[in-house]
């Protein structure tokens, strides 16, 4: 089994998980970055007030974004480029939420992938003092990149990923799961209520 998947990165607009507003993609095929890409979002309406907190973080206003496609419209894309991997992000959690919530502002089907959290696989691997991204980049050999765009936190997380896999002697993100004690999600969706129907 070779170490193929995505890494996938997410900024916001605001405190809304939904305020998707840029995402960064790197594609790993046998333990090596293939491909990397990433793109300025819209994001949903009522999600796209931009907070002066997280343009201080991340450098995007709304102006930036004001001719990027929408979620709906660059949703596609990102199925496109993951296809069946397996996706890996730096706490998942955060960019899981980021999907499913803007999915669910736009009334998009949520992608059901399979993912892993390189946090979470840093905490069983890496003895650190802290495992914000930088830092676990940093012991993973990819230092000095520009934190918070999108692209680049997919690039150090993708690099995580690698240096993880080898010092696991894991050929496989599945593998490496296993070897850290670290499960494999899969997002999930729960089913709208049923509605209830009055006899006249």
């Amino acid at each position: 089994m070779p170490l193929d998947f995505t890494a996938i990165d997410f900024e916001t607009a605001n405190s809304s998980n939904a305020s998707a507003c840029a995402v960064g993609l790197v594609r790993v095929r046998d333990g090596m970055v293939v491909e990397q890409t990433g793109w300025l979002i819209q994001p949903p309406p009522g999600h796209d007030e931009f907070f002066e907190l997280n343009t201080r973080i991340h450098g995007i206003c709304a102006d930036d974004v004001a001719d990027a496609a929408t979620w709906t419209s660059q949703l596609s894309a990102i199925v496109d480029f993951v296809g069946d991997d397996v996706i890996v992000a730096h706490n998942a959690g955060f960019d899981m939420a980021v999907l499913k919530r803007a999915c669910a502002a736009t009334d998009d089907e949520v992608p059901a992938y399979r993912y892993v959290c390189s946090l979470q696989v840093a905490r069983k691997v890496y003895q650190l003092d802290s495992y914000r991204l930088p830092f676990v980049a940093a012991e993973a050999g990819f230092a000095e990149f520009a934190h918070h765009n999108a692209i680049a936190d997919a690039l150090a997380c993708a690099h995580v990923m690698i240096d993880a896999a080898r010092r696991q002697s894991a050929e496989s993100i599945e593998l490496l799961a296993e070897a850290t004690a670290v499960k494999v999600s899969q997002i999930t969706v729960a089913a709208a209520p049923a509605k209830t129907v009055f006899a006249a």
